[in-house]
């Protein structure tokens, strides 16, 4: 399975998620930059975290018009595979891939740790390796992961159960429901704020995260 790793001006996490499906998954990886147009060769296209310029607006608002985002688009009418992690949610949410926003932490602070998640769906192709219930430990570092949305999206994610990853304990932004993950209708792309890539070798303090990308190959 090939992976692509797109890289915006100011992306940080863009080597996190290559060392993680080169090094620990021993798959195909490559950096996708963010003018590319091309990404048919590619199965699954990770939105890495970190920052993209233009955040000064808003998260995600600017890297949203890349070239790149239009090929992220089609290869995800396609059925093919999208995951974005923490400035990545907020760019999927930008670009209209999954719905709601991503607002400031409600104590306005930078936060960056350690935080349980409990799995709510694991009828998705991100997490099959998981039970349903299952509590993982897996960091976050972000200013703007406060998830928010109208009342009848929120109706529409319980219904069709697009609600994958949610706070357990602690809610550390404010999100409402505790909301740390949701996928498209279609399943096929996922936004989640944790880094699961920080999480996928025993020296990182966690391995919770690594059934994540397994999950990903399986499918």
């Amino acid at each position: 399975m090939r992976f692509g790793v797109l890289v915006f001006p100011g992306s940080n996490c863009d080597q996190d998620c290559y060392n993680a499906v080169k090094n620990v998954l021993k798959q195909p990886v490559e950096y996708v930059w963010h003018q590319a147009t091309r990404l048919e060769h590619l199965d699954c296209i990770i939105v890495p975290g970190g920052f993209s310029y233009g955040d000064y607006l808003r998260c995600g608002s600017i890297a949203r018009f890349s070239p790149v985002m239009e090929a992220v688009k089609a290869h995800a009418d396609k059925g093919k595979l999208v995951i974005g992690i923490c400035n990545g949610f907020q760019i999927l949410t930008e670009a209209g891939l999954l719905p709601g926003a991503l607002h400031r932490n409600k104590g306005l602070h930078f936060v960056c740790k350690h935080v349980k998640l409990r799995v709510e769906q694991n009828k998705t192709p991100f997490t099959s390796q998981y039970k349903k219930g299952q509590i993982l430990n897996i960091p976050i570092a972000h200013g703007e992961g406060n998830y928010i949305c109208d009342s009848n999206t929120l109706k529409d994610l319980k219904k069709n159960k697009q609600i994958v990853f949610t706070y357990h304990g602690e809610n550390p932004n404010g999100s409402i429901e505790s909301i740390a993950g949701i996928t498209n209708k279609q399943r096929n792309v996922l936004g989640m704020m944790p880094h699961p890539e920080r999480a996928s070798e025993d020296i990182l303090g966690s391995i919770d995260g690594l059934k994540l990308f397994q999950s990903i190959i399986a499918h």
